[in-house]
């Protein structure tokens, strides 16, 4: 019994000297004050807490095998050290609790900081306190937070860098040496730039000196220096990536850009191209966004054409196509807009605009306008100027100025309780026209005067809807006859007056919910029929009157229109579920009771009227008739990818369809289609150069057939035409094509123009980009289909 005792007694004594002693202990105690975190031993290794000498600052351990001597931490064994919001890895890490100093060999990795800082190397000597030191055979990225396994991306392109050695001299700065940066994914990206040395600022740029530029490691380009943005939302000053591309008509293209980051709310892009067969051309765009409520923007686009020799001479299709977009909110809730563009020929913009809608519109307006509304009344102060150029020839164009003009107007205010409405508009306007061999005074005076009252009814489910206008419109100049169907200006005035009296009737709507479910849907169909007519008198001067705009074509009437309305809603089985409309279909006609609209009707010429304006497709009449075309306009809709649609008008008097528009629009994943149909039958068109009727019959197809999205990754490819088939002609063809990786993306495109003598050219373009750096090539991307 004795000899057991000594021997327990002396097995306690010793065992309590070995778990004593400060460099053999496999798992340490927590500090005094601290909590040491606990971990599944199956899941993490042992674990201690420790703290900074200096701030007090939590610092937890992890490893396989720990020893502490003094303020030393030697680990060895699947090593972790968290502190703060960084987390170190090792094989094996000396850590000094004191200094902060670690020295980490075997796969280290560090991870976490604001940045979403990764790095992995083989060995480090690294700071925690400071967040400096240097890192052997680096592989790093930012932008993405590392819990474990999971990774969760801060960016949508994080960006990588590797280097033999990398010095970290600051929480945000890194200096590699024999290195390289990109933004796809390691250890192989698509691309990346290969230098000796590179400077990172984390949240900035990342500047690159004598680097070359390499696809799958092959070099493709030499930069003696480059940046690289390590923030996407950064904005720095710097050159662009180039462009090249390569044209029929324009031949080789190669063109640069400038960046120019003035402030945080404004910046400014120079640009210029060499065209090898026609000049030079030179681009700008000015942003400025001065406050939350304001905004300015600019663009420039000119072309110094060398031109080309013809038959007839020497042709230059230079010109300059200018765009000014402002609005702001200002004070005592005053709105101001601006938008004011500049065209100097229709020529230069068929021969060099890109884009075949951009590139036919023949339109150029500009508008600048102050407005305020105010308890249902409105307040508004204008300029604007609208260009229409009728052919190539220069100078055939006609403009439209309208001088700052003020115009108060506002909604149906209710009488007391009374189911009776007044309202009322008001211009004071200065106004110009000018065109080939027909010009007005500078500025003509014109006012206009226009109260209105209105009495709703609502009678046994029928809508009594009568209406009393008085419209009072006087001009400082008139329009004489000359004979020739346009007319002189005048130098007398003329006032119109007017009484406008219409009277609307809506009967209740029928509708029926059908009983059975299709499709696991319910069914509605409503019928919504609708009587309105209308006597305009008073109009006897409307030969003298002056065209400006819509203000200018009341006339003199005496109609009424009939309409009915069909439309299908579904609603799914079920509570709760929406009821949308799945379609509709309008069917409308005019009787006029006066055919010549009190002889304002001149046959063989366009006679537009505001009773004709925007009620057909063709707004003008050509001869005095009884009965409008009876009008039809259908849509369906059937889901939120799927929309159709298909107006037409047809002529009972001639037997004939004078406009109709189809159009479809469906998405099905990745499958695009689109297509649209556009048929008009306008007699009596007549050129303002040369007074000669033109084409009477307008037929073309638009196509777009694609397979993509921009951001699916893998291949995207579309394609679309423009086909006249009155002229059994190809006026326009494309086809694009792009693939996208992880961190680029190539595209490829073919684009024809067959515009007559003004154009006719083969273009490719391609488009390399890079993510969060720029675009190569000269496909730009408004652009691009994907």
């Amino acid at each position: 019994m004795r000899d057991r005792t000594r021997l327990g007694t002396t097995a306690a004594i010793f065992c309590h000297l070995l778990l004593a002693h400060s460099l053999v202990t496999s798992q340490l105690l927590p500090l005094p004050g601290q909590v040491a975190q606990q971990d599944t031993p199956a899941q993490q290794p042992p674990s201690s807490s420790a703290a900074d000498t200096r701030r007090g600052e939590p610092v937890t351990i992890r490893a396989r095998e720990q020893e502490k001597d003094g303020d030393i931490f030697k680990l060895r064994g699947d090593v972790e050290i968290e502190f703060r919001d960084l987390l170190l890895r090792a094989d094996e890490i000396t850590y000094n609790v004191r200094t902060g100093d670690v020295t980490a060999t075997g796969h280290v990795v560090v991870s976490g900081g604001p940045r979403g800082e990764h790095i992995e190397a083989s060995r480090a000597t690294y700071n925690v306190r400071a967040e400096t030191g240097t890192f052997h055979d680096v592989v790093a990225t930012t932008g993405a937070r590392f819990r474990g396994r999971d990774v969760t991306l801060t960016t949508s392109s994080p960006f990588a860098f590797t280097g033999k050695v990398v010095e970290k001299t600051g929480p945000d700065r890194y200096v590699v040496h024999n290195g390289s940066v990109t933004s796809c994914e390691l250890p192989n990206p698509k691309w990346s730039f290969h230098a000796g040395r590179v400077v990172v600022e984390l949240g900035d740029e990342a500047k690159i000196y004598n680097s070359t530029f390499r696809i799958k490691g092959v070099p493709i380009f030499y930069f003696p220096y480059a940046q690289h943005p390590v923030d996407p939302l950064a904005r720095k000053s710097g050159f662009l990536v180039p462009t090249f591309g390569t044209s029929s008509r324009k031949g080789t293209i190669i063109g640069e850009s400038f960046y120019w980051a003035i402030n945080r709310s404004m910046d400014l892009t120079l640009g210029a191209q060499y065209f090898s067969r026609r000049g030079f051309a030179q681009d700008a765009e000015f942003r400025f966004r001065p406050a939350e409520n304001a905004s300015l923007g600019a663009t420039y686009f000119g072309v110094l054409d060398r031109g080309f020799e013809t038959s007839v001479g020497h042709v230059d299709q230079g010109g300059q196509d200018i765009h000014v977009d402002g609005e702001a909110q200002l004070k005592y809730g005053i709105r101001g807009v601006a938008s004011v563009n500049y065209l100097s020929s229709f020529v230069f913009r068929l021969a060099f605009t890109e884009g075949f809608s951009q590139t036919v519109n023949s339109e150029v307006k500009s508008l600048v306008f102050l407005s305020k509304t105010f308890r249902g009344f409105s307040f508004n102060s204008l300029a604007a100027r609208y260009q229409n150029f009728q052919s190539t020839t220069r100078g055939d164009v006609v403009t439209i100025l309208h001088a700052p003009s003020a115009e108060v107007s506002s909604v149906d205010q209710q009488v007391g309780r009374w189911p009776l409405y007044w309202s009322f508009s008001a211009a004071i306007e200065g106004v110009s026209r000018k065109q080939p061999n027909f010009i007005t005074d500078n500025l003509v005076g014109r006012f206009d005067l226009h109260p209105r009252a209105t009495l709703a009814l609502l009678v046994g489910g029928w809508t009594i809807r009568p209406e009393i206008g008085l419209r009072n419109t006087y001009y400082t100049q008139r329009l004489l006859p000359d004979g020739g169907g346009v007319g002189v200006p005048g130098s007398d005035n003329v006032n119109r007056r007017a009484i406008d009296l219409a009277l609307e009737l809506r009967p209740p709507a029928l509708a029926r919910i059908f009983e059975r479910p299709v499709l696991g849907r319910r069914i509605k169909h409503a019928i919504e029929p609708r009587v309105v007519y209308r006597h305009v008198n008073g109009v006897d001067s409307f030969r003298n009157i002056l065209r400006f705009d819509s203000r200018d074509i009341l006339s003199n009437t005496n109609e009424v229109e009939y309409a009915v309305v069909q439309r299908l809603y579904i609603k799914r089985a079920g509570e709760g579920s929406e009821t949308r409309e799945l379609a509709s279909w309008e069917l409308k006609q005019k009787y006029f009771f006066d055919d010549a609209f009190g002889e304002a009707v001149v046959n063989g010429k366009r006679n537009v009227f505001t009773t004709t304006d925007q009620f057909t497709g063709i707004a003008f009449l050509t001869e005095p008739r009884r009965f409008s075309p009876l009008v039809s306009r259908i849509r369906i809709h059937p889901s939120a990818s799927t929309d159709l649609g298909w107006q037409l008008d047809y002529d009972f008097r001639h037997g004939r369809v004078n406009a109709s528009t189809t159009y479809l629009n469906w998405r099905l994943g990745d499958f695009i289609l689109g297509g649209s149909h556009a048929f008009l039958l306008a007699p009596g068109e007549i050129f303002v150069s040369n007074p000669v009727p033109g084409p009477d019959r307008f037929n073309q197809f638009r196509v777009l057939i694609g397979y993509g999205n921009p951001n699916k990754r893998g291949w995207s490819t579309a394609a679309n035409i423009g086909f006249d088939a009155n002229l059994n002609f190809l006026q326009y063809s494309a086809f694009q094509s792009s693939y996208n990786w992880d961190c680029c993306g190539l595209s490829f495109e073919y684009r024809r123009y067959a515009l007559g003598p003004v154009r006719n050219e083969n273009q490719f373009r391609f488009a390399f980009t890079l993510a969060n750096v720029g675009t190569f090539g000269n496909l730009k991307r408004q652009e691009r289909i994907f």
